[in-house]
């Protein structure tokens, strides 16, 4: 019997030992991050990484050099037998939508950038945006990938270098971006005719995520923006742009910008599909698309709602779009000043004053229903804001510039939602058990 007691202490002790060796080791940064370039020794080790993983040799593109060299006008996969989507041109030259398929092997193809956009309030499903700094200066692309939260993994700030070989750039509504070609063939969709065919796609998270590496740690301190007025902006860029390879050039390279608007206000107004100016109403955001809210329905046909922002001087010709998703946490929030007196609609908009930052872009589509100018009338320039105090970024800092009742100058906004008790209340008089009005 001690013999088998001895052997069973040996088993067991050997098992111990086994399962102790099975253990992760303990998490270390440098374990889930690679060094940051902040340092000499950080990019040594960067390139030295690079170097080992591509035997063919390697080149990091910025940003702007990486859609001029492999982005093309009409993208490699344009096809008599499968083509784009008929809403791509409008045989102009120019195209909206393009795809271009990079080289799988070979040259290692990089691009890097610290990320700019934050997906918990909605407003960027399945999309980041990444920034470069370059010689002062911003340079931004937009990359479109298949992960839900992906805020979680790629946070607010965090540098990454993406191996971007088997991945493909192309254009989707004039937005240039990290993608991969996808083939629309659903004949039942709304408007399919304009829809069927190729166009820009969302890379597999798996795959994005192999090919992506973080670098140092989040730290939005070092995003950069463009403090601006709306005057200034448009002194850089062409607020209509013209549908030449000269302005397209100019409006793809200015795409994605992250910038911080300065004394702007909402008008309380939206645009027609003509580019008309027209007034948001008080209705229920689950029935009218002209609601005061950021976005109501459009009855899941899922385009970005607008709301318009002005300067002080109130001039249309520097107005700019504030664009929200149906989707987004805060869509059916009233827009800064409707919420005062709602019924009203948005009497009281232009007395809230501030800063809007978030992400710029033009969205240009050659949609059916939109005229078949050479300005294509009713694309506007947009801020996309990635969230409102309370919800996500506090992109929208606004304050009182007016005495209202209750609030003083120098008030604070403070976002409220739309309430839709109140509503029915106000256009249908709750009954009482006796069936006559309260």
């Amino acid at each position: 019997m001690k013999t088998s007691k001895y052997i069973s202490y040996i088993v067991l002790s050997t098992l111990v030992l086994s399962l102790a060796s099975c253990e992760p080791n303990a998490i270390e940064q440098n374990n889930i991050f690679m060094p940051s370039d902040t340092t000499e020794a950080g990019e040594a080790n960067l390139h030295q990484w690079l170097d080992e993983n591509n035997p063919e040799g390697w080149k990091i593109f910025t940003l702007d050099d990486f859609v001029d060299t492999f982005m093309t006008e009409e993208g490699n996969f344009l096809s008599d037998t499968c083509p784009y989507r008929t809403r791509s041109t409008n045989g102009n030259g120019i195209y909206l939508f393009s795809v271009d398929t990079l080289p799988t092997n070979g040259r290692g193809i990089y691009i890097r950038g610290r990320v700019t956009t934050d997906d918990y309030a909605g407003n960027f499903y399945k999309a980041m945006v990444i920034q470069q700094i370059v010689n002062g200066e911003q340079q931004n692309l937009r990359i479109s990938v298949d992960i839900g939260s992906s805020g979680g993994l790629f946070q607010l700030g965090q540098e990454i270098i993406i191996r971007c070989n088997g991945f493909a750039v192309g254009r989707y509504a004039n937005q240039p971006q990290l993608c991969v070609p996808a083939y629309n063939d659903n004949a039942y969709a709304n408007k399919a005719n304009e829809k069927v065919g190729w166009a820009p796609g969302r890379i597999q998270g798996s795959k994005f995520r192999l090919a992506t590496k973080l670098i140092g740690t989040p730290d939005p301190s070092l995003l950069q923006y463009d403090e601006i007025t709306l005057d200034e902006l448009f002194d850089k860029i062409p607020r209509k742009p013209a549908m030449t390879k000269e302005d397209m050039k100019k409006v793809r390279h200015f795409d994605g910008r992250l910038v911080r608007l300065q004394k702007v206000h909402f008008s309380g107004e939206y645009y027609t599909q003509d580019g008309e100016l027209v007034n948001c109403v008080y209705q229920h955001p689950d029935s009218s698309e002209y609601a005061n809210v950021f976005a109501p329905t459009t009855q899941n046909v899922g385009y970005p709602q607008s709301r318009v922002l002005f300067n002080k001087s109130n001039n249309k010709d520097k107005a700019i779009c504030c664009s929200c998703s149906e989707y987004a946490k805060f869509a059916y929030f009233f827009i800064p000043g409707a919420q005062e007196d709602s019924v009203k609609a948005v009497t009281n908009c232009k007395r809230w004053e501030g800063t809007v930052a978030g992400i710029v872009g033009w969205y240009a589509d050659n949609a059916a229903y939109i005229p078949p100018k050479s300005d294509l009338k009713g694309s506007e320039w947009s801020v996309t804001p990635r969230g409102i105090p309370g919800i996500g970024i506090p992109d929208i800092q606004l304050k009182s510039n007016f005495p209202m009742p209750g609030i003083p100058i120098g008030t604070e906004w403070v976002p409220q939602e739309f309430d839709p008790v109140f509503y029915l209340d106000y256009y249908y008089p709750q009954k009482n058990d006796s069936g006559s009005d309260e």
